[in-house]
């Protein structure tokens, strides 16, 4: 009896087999690449900074489905690729939210918690510049700034719970 079924240990798995020699598929692969980067070039701006909103968007909601216990500041970085998406400079920003570009730099560089009159202006800002690129719900920088912190203090447990630990006990017993 013979079967009709090739034999599936030859098979290079995520290999394309249209090409010859890895020659030919790097010449392929670098002009895609080339004509990818034509196309982009002559992409008008307003296309370019919704793609850039709309990948903040995607990359804020996925952080905040999934806990990343780091001393990483999210909610910075998000800030920045925001701020950096929409403006050509970052003190318009923060004249159009009515703050210093002093405190916008403190802020973005971890030198000053954003206060909460700041995470409001910035939810109404990003309401009004995510109105015609896609739904932006209204809490989402509160959710990456409060996620933060509880990613922050669930990784940073063995430096703060030792001294914290000193001032608990427990009087009653359950």
């Amino acid at each position: 009896m013979t079967s009709n079924k090739k034999n599936t240990t030859d098979i290079e798995y995520g290999i394309d087999s249209r090409y010859k020699s890895k020659k030919e598929r790097q010449s392929e692969a670098t002009a895609l690449m080339e004509a990818r980067l034509k196309r982009m070039r002559n992409l008008p701006k307003d296309q370019i900074t919704k793609a850039k909103l709309l990948q903040l968007k995607l990359k804020m909601e996925e952080y905040i489905k999934n806990p990343v216990y780091d001393n990483h500041n999210h909610f910075s970085d998000f800030l920045k690729l925001y701020v950096d998406s929409v403006y050509a400079k970052r003190s318009d920003f923060a004249k159009d939210i009515d703050i210093t570009p002093v405190s916008l730099s403190q802020i973005i560089n971890n030198h000053r918690e954003p206060k909460e009159e700041f995470i409001m202006k910035l939810m109404i800002h990003s309401e009004k510049v995510y109105k015609n690129v896609c739904e932006f719900h209204k809490k989402t920088w509160y959710q990456v700034y409060f996620h933060q912190k509880i990613c922050d203090t669930m990784s940073n447990q063995e430096q703060w719970r030792p001294e914290i630990e000193k001032h608990v006990r427990i009087s009653e017993a359950i």
